[in-house]
């Protein structure tokens, strides 16, 4: 009878927020990361690509309402990468022998996502500083 889906002793209140604390900061800051870079460029990518799509009109010059926030969200984004980084870089990790956060795998996946979401957030941060080459 396999017995490895049945409660241990050292399933403890403290594993569970271990474990929680393992996975849910590394993939809750990519996603808030991911979404704080869209949003600072909202401003100037919404605009793109509706008009990618074949939407015009005079109209489209006046998406620029998130403009102001561009700055927080900009600050917002990388606090969000540091903060991704800091996890998967400098604090060691603590989880049990047999967990699947113990498999030097899954730290490899891990940080080779969050190099590729931190390079296309950071491009589409950037877009404002660029976008005008593209139209012209």
């Amino acid at each position: 009878m396999d017995t490895s889906h049945t409660s241990t002793p050292d399933n403890t209140p403290d594993n569970t927020v271990e474990k929680a604390s393992n996975t849910g900061l590394s993939k809750g800051t990519l996603v808030g990361s991911v979404i704080a870079g869209l949003a600072a460029s909202a401003c100037c990518l919404g605009p793109l690509v509706l008009l990618t799509l074949g939407i015009s009109g005079s109209w489209i010059g006046n998406l620029s309402a998130m403009e102001p926030y561009r700055p927080l969200f900009m600050g917002i984004t990388l606090v969000f990468l540091g903060l991704a980084f800091r996890k998967l870089y400098l604090v060691p990790q603590t989880c049990a022998v047999d967990k699947p956060c113990a498999q030097p795998d899954n730290l490899r996946k891990q940080r080779i996502i969050f190099w590729l979401v931190s390079v296309f957030v950071l491009v589409v941060m950037s877009f404002p500083w660029y976008g005008a080459y593209l139209l012209d």
